[in-house]
C-alpha cells in the first residue's frame, strides 16, 4: 500500500584512514574551514562552531528536504548511476538479459513520458474493475491475497526473514499496515499541523478518485470514508516507540492461532492464495490484525473499496503521468517541505537502483569502488572492533561473565564492506524498452518469488538489504552482521590523504556507531548467532537500562522546533550507538602515530582535529516539515543532537576544547552518561 516516503538519515559509514604523520600530511586542511562560525564558544556549542557558517549560508535544493554532508554525496551517487543508465540506453544491439540491456532499456522506459501520458491511467483500469467487482470483504481479501505476486497486495503486511528465536531458517513475519499517514498519532493529534495534514489527505485521495473516473460528489464521499476508516485503524497501530520493543513484537504463533485471534479471515485460504506454505507465523503486532477482522465485518464493503482503490492508486502514481506524478508530490510536500519535484531522470535513476539492485549495483562496483578502497575499510573496521573489546574489558559495570559473552558476539561479528560476494541473478525479469508500468511488475513477481522461495528454508547469510551505491549502512542483530555499502565509502566522510583525526573523527565514529548498535538497547537482547535471547546477568542489566533511561532522559530535554522536543525513548538506540560510536573511535585514534603527537594543523591539535572531522559528518540543514516529520517517525536525533548531546557526555572533548562547568556542554561527572 502507499507509504510516506520518508528518507531517515541512519547510522553512515566510512572508509578506513591511512596511517600518516602529520609531518608526512599534504598542505590542504581537510576540514572545511568556511562552514565554520568562530565566533561561537565550541564548548558551549560545538555543531555550531564547526559548522555554523554552513547552516547560516546553505541552500537546500528545491527538490530537496533537506542538505548536507549525507545528501550531497547521495546526490553524486545519483548523477553517477544515471552516467551508467544513459551509456547502456544509448546503446544498440546489447546482448538480451544481459545487465546493460536490462537497466539501459528500463532506464528508456522511465525516460519515455509520451507513452506514458499516452497510457493515461489505462495501466490501473484492470486492477480497479477487480476491485469494482468485489461483492464482500471475503471476496476482497482474496482478491488482495490473489495480486500480491504482482506487488499489489494491501491490509495484510508480510515479509520473510530470519526467525528472531531460530535465526538460522527464515520465517514468515506479519506486521501492521494500512495507514496513508505516517503514525498512528497523524489521526488523533488536535494540533493545526496534523488537522491540515488529514485535510489534505482527503482532499488528495479524492482528487485521485477524481481522476480515475469518479465522479466529484461520490470521490469527496469516499474520501472522507477513507480517513475514517484509517483513524480506526490507527487505533489498533503500535506507536514507533513501541515498535523498538524487539521482544514484544515478537508474536510467534500457529496459523490456528492466528485464525482464532482475527476469526473473520480464512487465513489458511489466504495464505494458500497468497502462496505462503508454513504452519507457523510470527505476528508482530497481534492487536491489528484483531482489529482488522472485526473492522472488516462490521465496516461497509463500500468504504473498504474506496480504501483499497486509494491504496493502488496512489501507490502506482509515480508510474503514470505527469498529473498524477505532480498530485503525489503535492500530497508529499506536506511531510517533506520540498519545493518542486525531482527531474523525470532523478526518479528513473532512484527506481532503477532499488528495483534492479545487484544489476545496476555491479556496474556500479566495477566503475566506481576499487579493491583498494575495500581493503583499506576491511583494515579500519577491524580496528574499531579490537578497540571495542579493549572498552569492555575496561568497564567498571559490567560483570565478567557478561563481558565474555560480548567479546564473544562481538568477535563472530559478519563485516560486509562495499558489495555483496554473491551478486544475485534476475534472469527471470524481461525488461522491454516501451513498458516501464509492466517492468515494474515484472520486478515485483521477481521479488514475490523470491521471498516464497524462502519461507522455513536456511537463512543466506550472504545477502545485503541495501544497494552497494546506498549512501548508508547497518546493524542487522538476527544475522549479527555490520555493512557498509560502497556508496558511502568515499568523500566527503573519508578521504585518503587526509590525516589520522579527520578521518578516525568520521569514519571511525560511524563504523563504531555500527558495531555498538550489537550492543544497544534493542541489539543486546539478541545474542552471538543473532537470537533473541538473554545473556546478560540480571545486575548487569538492571545497570545497563539504568544508564539508557538517564540517556533517554537527556535527549528529551533537546528543542527542536517551538515546543517540540526529541523523543529521547524513539531515539535511544541511536544516541547509544553514536556515544559508544565516538568512544570507540577515539580510543582507536590513540593507537595512531598522530594522536601521539602535538603538532598542530590548521591551528588545532589532533585531538582537535578529531571531534572536527566527527562534527563534519553531522552537517546539515532540515527543511522545517520535515523536520516536523522526522521528529515523530525517525529514530536519530538531529543533526545538531547528534554532536552536541554525544560529545556532552565524553570526557576527551572536555579536555581537548576546554569544556567547564560554566559552559552550556557541560555534564558534571555524575550527570555525564557513559556506557560502551
Amino acid at each position: 500500500m502507499k507509504k510516506i516516503v520518508i528518507l531517515f538519515a541512519t547510522a553512515l559509514v566510512l572508509l578506513s584512514s591511512c596511517k600518516r604523520r602529520p609531518s608526512e600530511t599534504k598542505t590542504a586542511d581537510y576540514f572545511d574551514k568556511s562552514g565554520m562560525d568562530t565566533t561561537v564558544n565550541p564548548a558551549d556549542d560545538f555543531f555550531g562552531f564547526a559548522n555554523g557558517g554552513f547552516v547560516k549560508n546553505a541552500h537546500i535544493p528545491d527538490d530537496q528536504s533537506r542538505w548536507g554532508s549525507f545528501d550531497s554525496l547521495e546526490q553524486e551517487n545519483v548523477k553517477k548511476l544515471h552516467g551508467i543508465l544513459q551509456e547502456a540506453s544509448a546503446q544498440k544491439d546489447l546482448k538480451k538479459g544481459s545487465a546493460e540491456q536490462k537497466v539501459g532499456d528500463f532506464y528508456a522506459s522511465g525516460m519515455d513520458t509520451l507513452t506514458t501520458e499516452k497510457l493515461g491511467y489505462e495501466p490501473l483500469k484492470p486492477m480497479l474493475t477487480k476491485i469494482d467487482a468485489v461483492k464482500d470483504y471475503k471476496q476482497l481479501i482474496d482478491l488482495l491475497a490473489g495480486e500480491s505476486k504482482n506487488g499489489d497486495g494491501d491490509l495484510i503486511g508480510w515479509e520473510v526473514s530470519a526467525d528472531q528465536s531460530n535465526s538460522a531458517y527464515n520465517m514468515v513475519n506479519m506486521f501492521q499496515t494500512g495507514l496513508s499517514l505516517p503514525e498512528k498519532d497523524y489521526y488523533t493529534r488536535k494540533d493545526s499541523n496534523s488537522v491540515h495534514q488529514r485535510d489534505m489527505l482527503v482532499a488528495h485521495a479524492a482528487k485521485l478518485f477524481q481522476m480515475t473516473g469518479t465522479s466529484e460528489a461520490d470521490a469527496a464521499k469516499d474520501a472522507k470514508d477513507l480517513l475514517a476508516l484509517e483513524t480506526s485503524i490507527a487505533r489498533s497501530h503500535r506507536s514507533p516507540v513501541e515498535l523498538r520493543d524487539p521482544v514484544k513484537n515478537y508474536n510467534k504463533m500457529s496459523v490456528a492461532a492466528l485464525q482464532k485471534l482475527s476469526p473473520n479471515i480464512d487465513w489458511q485460504a489466504t495464505l494458500t492464495r497468497i502462496g505462503i506454505k508454513t504452519d507457523t507465523v510470527n505476528v508482530g503486532q497481534p492487536e491489528y490484525y484483531k482489529a482488522l477482522s472485526a473492522l472488516l465485518a462490521s465496516q461497509p464493503i463500500g468504504v473498504w473499496k474506496s480504501k483499497i482503490r486509494y491504496d493502488y492508486i496512489s501507490y502506482r502514481a509515480p508510474l503514470l503521468g505527469r498529473a498524477f506524478r505532480d498530485e503525489d508530490f503535492k500530497f508529499s510536500q506536506i511531510f517533506s517541505g520540498e519545493k518542486i519535484q525531482k527531474d523525470r531522470w532523478k526518479t528513473v535513476v532512484e527506481s532503477a537502483d532499488w528495483k534492479l539492485r545487484d544489476v545496476l549495483g555491479e556496474l556500479y562496483v566495477k566503475k566506481y569502488f576499487p579493491p583498494e578502497a575495500k581493503k583499506r575499510m576491511d583494515e579500519l573496521v577491524n580496528n574499531l572492533q579490537k578497540a571495542f573489546a579493549l572498552r569492555i574489558d575496561k568497564l567498571d559495570w559490567m560483570s565478567d561473565s557478561t563481558k565474555k559473552v560480548a567479546k564473544g558476539k562481538l568477535d563472530i561479528i559478519l563485516k560486509k564492506v562495499g558489495y555483496p560476494t554473491k551478486w544475485k541473478s534476475f534472469d527471470d525479469v524481461e525488461i522491454k524498452r516501451d513498458d516501464y508500468f509492466g517492468n515494474y511488475i515484472r520486478l515485483n513477481h521477481h521479488d514475490y518469488s523470491e521471498l516464497i522461495g524462502k519461507i522455513n528454508k536456511p537463512v543466506d547469510k550472504t545477502e545485503w538489504g541495501m544497494t552497494p551505491s546506498t549512501v548508508n549502512a547497518y546493524y542487522n542483530p538476527t544475522y549479527n552482521e555490520i555493512v557498509f555499502p560502497a556508496g558511502i565509502l568515499q568523500f566527503p566522510f573519508f578521504n585518503p590523504d587526509a590525516d589520522d583525526a579527520i578521518n578516525y573523527g568520521g569514519i571511525g565514529a560511524v563504523i563504531g556507531h555500527e558495531i555498538t548498535h550489537g550492543f544497544d538497547d534493542q541489539g543486546r537482547l539478541y545474542d552471538a548467532q543473532g537470537n533473541l535471547k538473554e545473556w546478560w546477568q540480571a545486575v548487569d542489566g538492571e545497570r545497563f537500562n539504568a544508564k539508557t533511561k538517564n540517556l533517554a532522559t537527556q535527549y528529551s530535554e533537546y528543542t527542536v522546533l517551538d515546543s517540540l522536543h526529541v523523543n529521547g525513548d524513539l531515539t535511544l538506540g541511536e544516541n547509544i550507538a553514536d556515544l559508544g560510536g565516538i568512544m570507540i573511535a577515539y580510543d582507536a585514534f590513540q593507537l595512531t602515530p598522530q594522536a601521539k603527537d602535538t603538532v598542530k594543523i590548521g591551528g588545532f591539535t589532533p585531538n582537535q582535529r578529531f571531534f572536527l572531522g566527527f562534527a563534519q559528518v553531522w552537517r546539515g540543514v532540515v527543511r522545517p516539515e520535515f523536520a516536523r516529520t522526522l521528529i515523530t517517525t525517525n529514530p536519530h536525533s538531529p543533526y545538531k543532537y547528534r554532536v552536541n548531546g554525544t560529545l556532552s557526555n565524553v570526557p576527551a572533548f572536555y579536555e581537548a576544547w576546554n569544556v567547564t562547568d560554566k559552559n552550556k556542554m557541560y555534564h558534571s561527572p555524575e550527570k555525564m552518561i557513559r556506557i560502551w
